[in-house]
């Protein structure tokens, strides 16, 4: 988890480590689903922070309904290369749902 501070930019500096993303490597940005996902490539427009923070541009964010000091959750995804930020309000939507499964018997299904 991360706050977004207003500028756009959160501390990842953990996630950063594990996908080997250095300081300066360029990455695209996406929105899918209501989360932003996020991939290296040479031709990307945002630029990786050297001191581990990242910075959301602000059409996803506002694609995706976050706020400067909105909560998110970052995830890796080290097979893709990629990495995925997910609002709260997705993260509440997908618990609410895994626990409607659960509460109709449903379980790993």
């Amino acid at each position: 988890m991360a706050r977004l501070v207003r500028a756009g930019r959160c501390s990842a500096r953990t996630l950063l480590h594990q996908l080997d993303w250095r300081p300066e490597h360029r990455l695209v940005v996406d929105v899918a689903d209501g989360t932003i996902l996020i991939q290296r490539h040479p031709g990307g427009r945002v630029l990786t922070d050297p001191r581990g923070a990242l910075t959301l541009p602000a059409a996803p964010r506002q694609l995706c309904g976050i706020c400067g000091g909105d909560r998110i959750v970052l995830a890796a995804d080290l097979t893709r290369d990629r990495m995925t930020v997910y609002p709260m309000t997705v993260v509440v939507r997908l618990l609410a749902e895994h626990h409607a499964r659960l509460a109709d018997g449903r379980r790993g299904r």
